[in-house]
Parts: C-alpha cells; sequence; structure tokens
C-alpha cells in the first residue's frame, strides 16, 4: 500500500521544482493566495511547506513584505557544495569506525531502495531514498555536532540536489558511489569511506553548475 504524501510536503515538492527549474525567479515574491490557487489547497500546507523552505534556505519570509525566493549564485552554491563535501566525508570516515548493526542494515535497506527507483527512472522517490541514505551515515558518526551541521546544510541543498539527479545517467552513477560508500563502512574502511562520500558530493558541484548554467540559458532566452 502506497504512503500518502502529507499536502505540505506535495506542496514543498512541487514548489523546489518550480524555484529550481525557474519557474519562480530569484528574488521573486510568492503570493500565498495564488499558491492556493495553483496547488489547490487551503493556507496551511502553504505556510508549513514556506516554513520549511525558508529553513531550507530556499526562500526567504520578509516580516510584512512577505517571502522571497533567495538569490544564490552558482559560485555561492559551489562553495556550499564544497562544505557539504567535507561534512559528508568526515561523517563516513567516523561512521566506518563508529557504525553499530542495527544502523548499518538499515544503510543496506536505503541504498536497495536507491536502486529500485534508479532502476524504474523515478528522480523523486530516488532522492528520499538518497536522502534516507545519506542521513544514515550523518546520525551514524557518533558526533553530534557534526550530525546537526550535516543535516543541516543538506536541508539548505537539497533543491539542488535532486536538481542534478536530472542529469543524464547521473541516477545510475550515484547509485554505483553510493555502493562503494557503503561497503567501505560496512568494511570498517575509514579512508575509502571518506574519500568516496567527499566526491560523491564534489562531482554534483560540477554537474549541478553545468545544469543551471543550461536551464538559466534557456529561461532567458524563453522570456526574451
Amino acid at each position: 500500500m502506497t504512503r500518502r504524501v502529507p499536502e505540505s510536503q506535495r506542496v514543498r515538492d512541487a514548489l523546489e521544482n518550480a524555484v529550481v527549474d525557474g519557474r519562480y525567479r530569484p528574488g521573486e515574491r510568492l503570493d500565498p493566495a495564488r499558491l492556493e490557487k495553483e496547488f489547490g489547497c487551503s493556507r496551511t500546507p502553504i505556510r508549513e511547506a514556506l516554513q520549511a523552505l525558508e529553513r531550507s534556505g530556499l526562500v526567504q519570509i520578509r516580516p510584512k513584505r512577505g517571502t522571497f525566493v533567495t538569490e544564490l549564485s552558482i559560485s555561492e552554491l559551489a562553495e556550499r557544495f564544497e562544505v557539504m563535501a567535507e561534512l559528508e566525508g568526515m561523517a563516513a570516515r567516523l561512521s566506518a569506525r563508529r557504525i553499530e548493526r542495527e544502523p548499518l542494515d538499515d544503510l543496506q535497506r536505503a541504498l536497495l531502495e536507491c536502486e529500485k527507483h534508479a532502476m524504474a527512472g523515478d528522480a523523486d522517490r530516488y532522492y528520499y531514498a538518497n536522502a534516507c541514505f545519506h542521513g544514515i551515515v550523518y546520525d551514524s558518526c557518533g558526533n553530534e555536532y557534526l550530525r546537526q551541521q550535516a543535516h543541516a546544510l543538506k536541508r539548505a541543498l537539497q533543491p539542488y540536489r535532486r536538481l542534478q539527479l536530472r542529469v543524464p545517467d547521473r541516477m545510475r552513477r550515484s547509485l554505483a558511489e553510493h555502493r562503494e560508500i557503503a561497503d567501505a563502512i560496512a568494511g570498517g574502511d575509514a579512508e575509502t569511506a571518506e574519500n568516496a562520500a567527499r566526491d560523491h558530493v564534489l562531482v554534483q558541484v560540477k554537474e549541478f553548475s553545468q545544469l543551471v548554467r543550461t536551464w538559466r540559458h534557456l529561461t532567458e532566452h524563453t522570456s526574451g
């Protein structure tokens, strides 16, 4: 039986896609009344979705002015991905030393979920299985401060990490990278786990930057 997606999550996912696809431009104000009509829902899930997007850094809620799409340059996003790569690498290294049996089993299950959705070509479901995989690595590192920082930055980069999954063949390669990380953690190989996890994020910087340049170029021409 398929679990029903909460209304606020449905709206959030749709808004994320709209922002990264360029339908809502950086600096543009998001009108809650218009969003209610667009998504056919009440004000509450709209408010919850916007609050979640503010926590991720995708939008900014300004008192008495409204909610605006955050303006970040490609270089600013690349800087955040570089920091994420170091956090991912550190978490994987520590997890290889500290992970326990139950979370290790959970990691393998998350990997199987990634494989299932990659085979089906379902980028959205793959992303959530992917997020679960990475979350287990963070939660198993044994360093609470690192865990919190990794989760916080992952939330901020969530829409952009989803976007790079649209690069042709990216899901297949991402899955192979996940296998390498999981195998290293399971084998207690801290150095390989760290390098594999870091490289897994760094490759996204290059692919994401190219993808963003492409869709910005297209939106500029279609709107011009």
